[in-house]
Formats: structure tokens, sequence, C-alpha cells
């Protein structure tokens, strides 16, 4: 797939899912976030980086399927700098958009069996940009492959997605700029869920997300890319009682992410110093509107 088809295909899959969420929603709920970890890691930085992370969440349901949006915005400590020889943190933005299609909800009759209670088409894409000292990744990425929809509280979804990715870095130090490019497609098995755990005065539930994603080939070097394990998941408490508002307006826990070979970068490298497997904990804090 072009990148100029990419450019496309991405604006089309954002406008559909909100032109369907704005014309007939039948859920939403909007978030704003933040938390804060200091056990970040980079590749190719062998130091233990404090992030402070901003998020503005979205999710919609609407009669044929699903929206989900979300835009991280981390800023780095100086121990990931801004630039060679900066003083000041990196800065980053990243985004992820999925659409997911109910094809039992599309064709007017339910597709269950076993544990599954539907089954679904799912669509949408990743961005960032990042200024550091080093890669200054340019990330754009489509994805799109079948889902199935578990019977369970809440949700959990199980997906086998391809994913189109490409990168345009470039190396502050010696002043590098590598042309746009396009990795192998390769394959992801992701797995999300959200699944209350308890319920009373402070409801506490159980929420995140596992990715295993194949080796995308070579990289923009020439180099060996590397399978990838992220897995995010968090406990959050409920409190708004506790705050006097009504319920899910507060939301407060405890987040994980282990990721190993961070964006396809083999830990077992020394060229990256440690740094492309992390292991962090992260307070986080929420309100929804």
């Amino acid at each position: 797939m072009s990148f100029v088809s990419w450019k496309h295909a991405s604006v089309l899959l954002a406008i559909a899912g909100c032109s369907a969420t704005a014309q007939a929603a039948d859920w939403s709920d909007t978030s704003i976030g933040y938390r804060y970890g200091t056990d970040f890691a980079e590749p190719r930085n062998a130091n233990k980086i404090s992030k402070d992370i901003l998020n503005l969440t979205h999710a919609s349901g609407y009669k044929y399927g699903s929206n989900f949006f979300n835009v991280d915005m981390l800023l780095s400590d100086d121990k990931d700098p801004a630039g060679d020889g900066s003083g000041n943190g990196a800065q980053e933005i990243y985004v992820v958009y999925r659409h997911t299609l109910d094809l039992g909800k599309v064709t007017g009759s339910p597709i269950k069996f076993g544990p599954v209670k539907g089954v679904g088409v799912v669509a949408g894409f990743d961005f960032n940009t990042k200024t550091d000292a080093g890669y200054n990744s340019k990330k754009r990425m489509l994805v799109a492959g079948p889902s199935l929809m578990l019977d369970v509280p809440g949700f959990l979804n199980v997906a086998l997605l391809a994913l189109w990715e490409s990168n345009a870095p470039y190396n502050t130090a010696t002043k590098v700029s590598t042309p746009r490019y396009a990795y192998e497609a390769h394959p992801m098995l992701s797995v999300t869920w959200g699944i209350p755990v308890m319920s009373g005065a402070v409801p506490l539930s159980f929420e995140g997300y596992a990715n295993f994603i194949a080796s995308k080939g070579k990289s923009e070097f020439n180099g060996d890319t590397a399978g990838e394990t992220n897995i995010d998941m968090m406990a959050m408490f409920d409190v708004s009682g506790l705050m006097g508002a009504k319920p899910k307006t507060f939301r407060a826990g405890l987040e994980y992410q282990y990721w190993e070979n961070k964006f396809g970068n083999n830990n077992a490298n020394p060229f990256y110093k440690g740094g492309a497997t992390a292991n962090t904990t992260m307070a986080r804090v929420e309100y929804h509107f």
C-alpha cells in the first residue's frame, strides 16, 4: 500500500467513524487523563526515564459497531533529551484510532458460537511524532482484520490484524534525515479488555490490552527487526462517590506496561543498551464527561 493511499485511507476511516458516532451514537464516553511513571525506556538509551503523559480518549457505539480514539502526549524528563546536547526532555504525540464493524449487526443475524458473542471487522490507524536526540520517530500505520467479541462481563475482544507501517526518522546528532521507509506487512494478535471485578461504594475494573506483533522484516537501516510484546494493563477504581460526583466521573488507579523489543528493536542487541524493553508502573487518574 502506498503512503499517499495511507493518508487518504486514514482520513476516510476517521471521517466515517466520527460521522457514524455523530449521527447515531447509542453510547459514548470521553475522558481526559494523566499518568506518571519513572521506569520508562527508549531504544539506544540506558537511562530510566520519567514521563508525564496526558491523554484524551473517546469510545462510542452505534447501530453497527463501535469507535475508539486516543491521543497521548508524552513528556519525558531530561534523561530522554529533546535534541543532541539539549537539557530539555523529549516530547511525543501518539494517536490511535480503531473502528469495529459488528457483522452480526450489519446482517441482522447475530453471530454466536461457544464463548463468542459476536464477530467483527476492525480497521484503523496509528500515528506518532516525537522530538528527541536520536530517532525522532514519524510513524504511520494502517491496521485491518477480523475480531472475535467474547461473552464476558464488560468486554473481551481478540483480533488478528494486518499492519502496514512506515517511518521517516531524523537524527539530530548526525543531521541525517531518512526517507520514508515502508516495512513488510506483518500480523498482530491484539487482545483488549475491560472487565468489572468489584462493585460497591468504590467499584473496581480491570482493563488493558496485549499486542503480540511479528517481525516487520528489515529496518530502514537494513537491520533485522524483532517481534514485539506490548502488554498494558490497569486496575481502576471509580472514586466518583468519594468526591460527590455521579458514577464513572472520576477514576484513579495503577497501570503497568511491559514492552519487549519496542518498535521492533531487538533488546538482545547491545546497540540498544537494554532500552528496547521496559517494565513500567504508573499512577493514573481520569475525568470522564
